[in-house]
């Protein structure tokens, strides 16, 4: 049986930016995954603040102090974010390696508040259904945190050796841009829910 070539992609590069690069749909894709599970644990919020009688349950609101801080933090590291991304997509190893320094500091920087955060809810995590939720959806948001941020500093590392100067390293923090817009939009939501609902 004889086999003809259809298309010969042997000259193709290895490693793409954004739409091109597999990484890239796989942080999308993994992305939805995780979106999937911040809307069921605010659809979970939601569906148990219909149920009690009184929201929240034998506790004050939480402080608005730690929660509003973190909040500004994560907006305003968006900014930057944004620059790594396009310094990343015009290859300016230069100011790709300013910014995912940067971008390291500003992805630990919002931990400190979150430390502060769950003894500003006013609720344990085993006081009750309203406890378990908030505790639930900040210990779920600062999962993410945390892995961004130690994905970040690796990548920071990584850009400052020779394995930094390839064109899949441009792509990864370009992914790590992305997903980090995705952290602080997830944020967004539940931070209405924890802090300003009971408030209503």
């Amino acid at each position: 049986m004889r086999q003809r070539i259809a298309l010969d992609v042997s000259e193709l590069p290895m490693h793409g930016l954004e739409g091109a690069s597999p990484t890239w749909w796989g942080t999308f894709a993994f992305m939805l995954l995780e979106g999937t599970g911040f809307a069921l644990v605010i659809a979970m919020y939601l569906y148990l603040l219909d149920l009690a009688p009184q929201w929240p349950i034998g506790a004050e609101p939480p402080r608005l102090g730690p929660g509003t801080a973190l909040t500004v933090i994560l907006i305003a590291s968006l900014v930057p974010n944004l620059f790594i991304s396009r310094w990343a997509r015009e290859r300016n190893m230069r100011k790709v390696r300013f910014g995912i320094v940067i971008m390291s500091l500003l992805g630990i920087a919002p931990l400190i508040p979150r430390a502060f955060e769950f003894s500003a809810l006013n609720t344990s995590w085993d006081s009750n259904a309203y406890g378990s939720i908030l505790w639930t959806m900040l210990g779920l948001h600062t999962t993410h945190i945390v892995t961004d941020v130690a994905d970040t500093i690796v990548l920071a590392v990584l850009m400052f050796t020779r394995h930094g100067t390839n064109l899949r390293r441009l792509g990864d923090v370009q992914d790590n841009a992305l997903y980090w817009n995705f952290v602080v939009l997830t944020w967004l939501p539940l931070y209405i829910c924890i802090y300003w609902i009971p408030r209503l």
